[in-house]
């Protein structure tokens, strides 16, 4: 028998084990009702202990259907299984009624949950009371993030779709080794704090193959993070990728080793953004790369704001202690829909260095796009407008 043989049979072998020790706990056997009313939450808990509480691989199934989820949080700490997956069919609806679960932080949470896999769902967390409540003024609830994983690692969260969420739609802290892929985010351009994505404190995260539209930022990368890659995304509408914001605190973790590419930014208010607290601070950016991006009728495609302050308080006349530094924008062109395409606004107090523009092209109506620098050091090259401020 030849070697290919041998290995095609293990293969077999192999893959016909797996399914056989693979236990699969269906939800609706915990007393999950698929009609959007009933409270199906400590069903699915149920669901979370008896896989957690096996030897062996297992799976948690939901059917097709709308199940209503109060909040839940899914802690592995003591779990025996190294791998659970959770396969979802249908939609998990949050309470409508803001009040809720408004102050809870997270509505589905994840805590130690390692080897973790989701695969398909929709969550969705029913914001629309909760942003008209901000907007009108009134007195409302911070809002809860939809889905939510804290100091996990080996997670996969693949086709996956996560909409109308109260504030954060997913977010990833404290984690290692996380893969989001084939992730669609919706909510309206005009929703307030419903970042797609927010990652902090986490290391080896890669978000590939999205699609997210949003109120604020498709992606917010916060203090701690390093060794990202982000690739194959789709930006519109929301507030563009943002690094930051940064340096809040005086002593903070910075971002580094960061890969953007191959992305497409539509009617966004920014592309590419670093920004940071105009305030004193031991935080960093550093080792940055925007490839092969594209912008459409962006506002702001290239932006570093180093005096962010919002209402000038807390940080009036300050300079940002937050030192950036080797920052690469190469092959980014389209459309800007102001004059001024690149603003490079770095610290008064530590300039921005190794700032490096290359191939960048960007033009407003018919002609070619202007660009803005203060306190910005390094090289531009295809984007004359930039050669008197690098």
């Amino acid at each position: 028998m030849s070697h290919l043989a041998i290995f095609s049979l293990l293969f077999i072998f192999l893959f016909n084990f797996s399914l056989a020790t693979n236990t699969i706990y269906n939800v609706q056997n915990y007393g999950a009702k698929s009609n959007g009313q009933t409270d199906s939450s400590n069903a699915f808990l149920s669901a979370w202990k008896a896989a957690c509480a096996s030897t062996s691989p297992a799976t948690i199934y939901m059917p097709r259907g709308n199940y209503l989820i109060r909040s839940a949080e899914f802690n592995g700490e003591t779990c025996k299984s190294k791998a659970i997956i959770i396969r979802i069919d249908g939609t998990l609806l949050a309470p409508s009624d803001y009040n809720v679960i408004g102050n809870e932080g997270s509505w589905i949470k994840f805590e130690k949950a390692n080897g973790v896999s989701i695969f398909g769902g929709t969550f969705d967390g029913q914001g629309a009371s909760l942003w008209s409540c901000k907007t009108s003024g009134k007195n409302c609830p911070k809002g809860t993030t939809a889905l939510a994983f804290y100091n996990s690692n080996n997670v996969v969260i693949s086709g996956v779709t996560a909409q109308n969420s109260q504030m954060f739609h997913i977010l990833v802290d404290g984690c290692h080794n996380v893969k989001l892929q084939g992730v669609k985010v919706s909510s309206p351009g005009n929703s307030p704090n419903t970042d797609g994505i927010h990652i902090q404190s986490s290391s080896g995260v890669s978000i590939m193959n999205s699609r997210i539209g949003t109120g604020d930022d498709c992606i917010s990368i916060g203090p701690g993070n390093s060794n990202l890659w982000i690739e194959g995304i789709a930006c519109g509408p929301g507030h563009g990728i943002s690094i930051g914001s940064l340096g809040w605190e005086s002593q903070e973790q910075g971002v580094q080793n960061v890969t953007v590419k191959t992305v497409t930014f539509t009617g966004t208010e920014n592309g590419v953004r670093v920004k940071t607290w105009a305030r004193p601070s031991s935080s960093f950016v550093r080792g940055v790369l925007f490839q092969h991006i594209v912008m459409a009728n962006v506002q702001n495609p290239i932006i570093i704001d180093q005096n962010y302050c919002p209402n000038h308080e807390s940080c009036p006349h300050q300079g940002s202690g937050v030192k950036i530094s080797d920052v690469t924008y190469q092959d980014i062109h389209g459309t800007s829909s102001t004059e001024v395409a690149v603003k490079l606004n770095c610290s008064k107090t530590n300039p921005c260095t190794g700032i490096t523009l290359d191939d960048v092209n960007l033009s407003y109506k018919d002609g070619r796009a202007e660009a803005s620098c203060v306190n910005a050091g390094g090289r531009a090259s295809g984007f004359e407008e930039l050669s008197h401020c690098l």
